[in-house]
């Protein structure tokens, strides 16, 4: 089912950029069933390595059908850090498909303890204190790989300062199925 997850996410961005039809939902569901189960996902897009568009959905609250193709065109066209994916940018890029899984909140007594809970490279974590918010996505910890930096940036991220840690925020953690492009052929 992997083939297909890329697939949909690749068609759903072609369809907004060179008016191509995205596979009918009822079409994949009936062909892959697991398309109609509540699966929570992230797209990220990239071009040389670099990023150049990743929107998620953080909950399962809608069907991975829905999400994939909302999750795919939101990364092409509605990430405000970039400004809308191009035909000429599309043929450059790589397309990685993030499965999440329920996210559960960490019970810490201080950031020692919570350091003890954190799995470096494996868990993507949501960070909130107040009404402020981010996420990281496990993938991050390849260029972030220790504790300190990845939750500084996170602290950032959220617009919080780096030792906002000390203010004990809530933290869940998450793991993710990854499926790349590179890696199904």
């Amino acid at each position: 089912m992997k083939k297909q997850i890329l697939t949909l996410a690749n068609s759903a961005i072609k369809a907004q950029l060179f008016d191509h039809k995205i596979p009918s939902k009822a079409h994949i569901v009936k062909n892959y069933p697991d398309f109609d189960i509540n699966r929570a996902t992230f797209v990220t897009l990239k071009i040389n390595g670099n990023l150049r568009g990743c929107i998620g959905s953080l909950s399962a609250y809608r069907n991975l059908y829905d999400d994939l193709v909302e999750n795919s065109i939101g990364a092409a066209f509605k990430d405000p850090r970039f400004m809308p994916l191009s035909k000429e940018e599309f043929l450059k890029t790589s397309i990685e498909v993030s499965l999440l899984s329920e996210a559960s909140l960490l019970e810490y007594k201080n950031v020692e303890d919570l350091k003890s809970k954190v799995e470096v490279g494996t868990d993507g974590i949501i960070l909130k204190l107040g009404a402020r918010q981010a996420t990281f996505l496990p993938q991050v910890w390849e260029q972030l790989d220790d504790f300190d930096s990845f939750f500084a940036h996170l602290c950032n991220k959220a617009g919080l300062d780096a030792n906002s840690l000390e203010l004990h925020p809530m933290i869940y953690k998450y793991q993710v199925e990854k499926i790349r492009e590179n890696e199904i052929l």
